[in-house]
């Protein structure tokens, strides 16, 4: 069966999941790993039979055969990729904060999004958070979202620790341009326990029409939704009311692909951008 060629810029840990979940994608096939240094995941990615390369981005915007790439550096690396990459074609996803191109949250907007080449994943709260947010909303309009996403310190590396602040604007963004609140907040807090926890989401809304029925019966649906590529999403507290306001906690446990399965914050941004991938190159293909 014909599939679409993927790259990977930035063999980290994000990457080399990524690497494992493209290994068993219906519509993608691996081809290039790419970064700037002989590392650990460029070692990795060679041992599995794929081209690797040092020369980042620049490796994988001249390959011909690549058709759709995934940007696993920083928000600062991507601004400088972005244009490369579109002046040689590729369709992007983009696995940091720097909202180049518009956000994605495939089980609310992906369809939406049938003329961009360069999808934004958003951050990997905003994954988990903004379907809630966005389930809340549709049916109770919501004045005010606040999101906390608290994560194992073990599985935040140097790019997430280095993307804090992009991190907070990007959520918070998220949260009212798709998910539909006309304001917002997003905090993040790194977890040092031992043994690590897993990663925790608390979604609070003031809405301006509660209906607790509704409102479950929304959030249930999208949680469903989430779980066609997220198996590990659950909804650990259903949603809560106390006159407008709305509480609602989801867990995420990762699939343990690569990572620990204690790192579903990473989890879910990558089976996040590859489910959309797989449904775009489903489209390019013909198949969809």
């Amino acid at each position: 069966m014909e599939k679409i060629k993927a790259g990977i810029i930035g063999p980290g840990n994000i990457g080399s999941d990524l690497m494992y979940k493209i290994m068993r994608s219906k519509n993608l096939q691996m081809r290039i790993m790419a970064g700037i240094v002989e590392s650990e995941g460029i070692k990795r990615a060679a041992g599995l039979g794929f081209a690797t390369s040092t020369e980042g981005v620049l490796a994988v915007a001249e390959d011909p055969e690549v058709q759709i790439v995934f940007d696993a550096t920083s928000a600062s690396a991507h601004k400088k990729h972005a244009p490369i990459l579109k002046e040689a074609g590729k369709i992007v996803f983009d696995m940091t904060p720097a909202a180049v191109g518009p956000f994605v949250v495939p089980c609310v907007n992906l369809d939406q999004l049938t003329e961009a080449d360069n999808f934004n994943m958003v951050t990997c709260g905003g994954q988990a958070t903004v379907p809630i947010a966005y389930a809340i909303n549709r049916v109770a309009d919501s004045e005010y979202t606040e999101i906390v996403s608290s994560l194992a310190s073990k599985s935040a590396g140097p790019g997430t620790r280095a993307n804090i602040d992009e991190f907070t604007e990007t959520t918070s963004e998220a949260l009212r341009t798709i998910g539909g609140s006309d304001r917002s907040k997003a905090i993040i807090i790194l977890n040092p326990a031992e043994p690590p926890i897993m990663m925790m989401n608390t979604i609070f809304a003031i809405v301006k029409n509660p209906d607790e029925k509704t409102i479950r019966e929304s959030v249930e649906d999208m949680v469903r939704r989430v779980q066609q590529y997220v198996p590990g999403y659950q909804l650990r507290v259903p949603p809560i009311l106390d006159g407008n306001k709305v509480t609602v906690i989801i867990q995420v446990e990762g699939a343990g692909d690569f990572l620990p399965r204690y790192s579903g914050n990473l989890d879910i941004i990558n089976a996040a951008a590859i489910s959309a991938a797989d449904e775009i190159a489903g489209r390019m293909l013909g198949v969809n």
